[in-house]
This record gives C-alpha cells, sequence and structure tokens, in this order.
C-alpha cells in the first residue's frame, strides 16, 4: 500500500506538555502548525528540522496552552490562523489573563483570520482536512480530520482513557459526551487520535475501555 501524504510530528509544548502537531504534505512539502500554544524557539527548530514551508496555523479552541503563540507564529511567518469556532472568541480575548493565571509568557493578542463551522474544511498543502465541531471541553473546539490517513487531531476533546474537563467557562459534559460518541466514534475505530496531552490512541480502544465514553459504561455494550 503506498505510504500517506500526510505526516504528523509532536512537538509538547509549555510546562502542560500539551501536544502541538506539525503536519505537512510530504508531496509539496507545505504544511501547517495545530496548537502552538507556546515554546516558540522549539518549534521553529522543529519545523526547520521537518523542511516543510508553513503556510498556515490550525487552532482547536481557545485554551492558553493551545493556542497561546498563534499570534506570534503567524506574524513571523506571516501566515494565517484558522480555527476555532467562534463561540471560543471569548477564550481567545482572554489569553494575556490566562496568562497570568498559570504564570506562562504573554505573547501577542491577535483574531483568527478564518473561523471554522462545523462542515468546513481546511487545505494543507494539496491535502484537505475535514472541520468537526465538537463542543464541551470548551464551546468552541473543532477536530481536525484527515479521512485519507484515518488521522484526526483532537485537541482536549478526547485522551487515552480519559476525557477533556468541562469545569471550565462554558463547559459541558453531556455535550462533551455527545461530541465523541456522535461526532468521532462514527469516523471509525481504526481511525488514530493526536490528543492534546499523552499518548495517541484509536477510536475503537477508547469505545471498549475508555472509563467515561465507552460502550459499557453508557450501557451500550
Amino acid at each position: 500500500m503506498a505510504a500517506m501524504p500526510l505526516k504528523i510530528a509532536i512537538v509538547p509544548v509549555t510546562p502542560l506538555q500539551q501536544n502541538c502537531s506539525l503536519l505537512w504534505d510530504d508531496e509539496t512539502m507545505v504544511g501547517a502548525i495545530c496548537d502552538p500554544g507556546g515554546d516558540i524557539g522549539r518549534l521553529s527548530d522543529a519545523i526547520s528540522e521537518a523542511g516543510f514551508t508553513l503556510e498556515k496555523v490550525l487552532l482547536t479552541h481557545g485554551h492558553l496552552d493551545h493556542a497561546g503563540a498563534a499570534g506570534e507564529i503567524a506574524r513571523t511567518y506571516g501566515v494565517p490562523i484558522e480555527g476555532p469556532h467562534k463561540d471560543d472568541a471569548f477564550l481567545i480575548e482572554t489569553l494575556p489573563e490566562q496568562s497570568a493565571k498559570y504564570g506562562l509568557p504573554e505573547y501577542p493578542l491577535f483574531e483568527p483570520t478564518r473561523w471554522l463551522d462545523h462542515g468546513d474544511t481546511v487545505t494543507v498543502g494539496g491535502l484537505t482536512l475535514d472541520v468537526i465541531h465538537c463542543p464541551g471541553h470548551t464551546p468552541g473546539h473543532v477536530v481536525f480530520h484527515h479521512g485519507p490517513s484515518r488521522i484526526a487531531l483532537v485537541g482536549d476533546v478526547i485522551f487515552q482513557g480519559s476525557v477533556g474537563r468541562t469545569d471550565f467557562p462554558r463547559g459541558n459534559h453531556q455535550q462533551l459526551i455527545d461530541s465523541i460518541r456522535d461526532r468521532l466514534f462514527t469516523l471509525g475505530g481504526d481511525t488514530g487520535f493526536v490528543p492534546g496531552h499523552g499518548p495517541l490512541s484509536t477510536f475503537e480502544y477508547e469505545r471498549q475501555t475508555n472509563p467515561y465514553v465507552s460502550d459499557q459504561v453508557l450501557g451500550l455494550a
């Protein structure tokens, strides 16, 4: 089977060890950076090492460890910011307050070039990713899914063995569970995902074992 042209490298950033993803089209060597929360020097080095041309910043949601450095990177490289859904505008507007609360560097404020809606697509080089709105952890959280590669960048919606917190402003636990069950698990069990923190997993593994959203826990087994 031919190798898929989508390549992904994960660079943990900030003391919260957020999985910032570099993704690029191996045929055109044009790519994007998803959820650059901080550590700009480390991210710039990783982009140079991968050897692709950065064309955009992608954001799953507006929390500091995912979006903090997006504006600075967009300005440095002269590229647009796409995402998240506009319901997370209130989080992006308060990034300086989030920085002060967690004692992390404060980067310049920004407004995304393009807010994303459920059903939209984004391009990375010659590749197309589907945008899936998955509210619950935050109201404007989105997931990026590349069907041909069977991979999704899920931010803080779901993790290996856990799910995103819903005790932040405008979080909603039932909405989160519905997002996972109705919009992510339906992508197929063999789809792998890169979470915002921790190791990679697959939707099938989580559907069988996750203590929050498995079939057995929800009485569906």
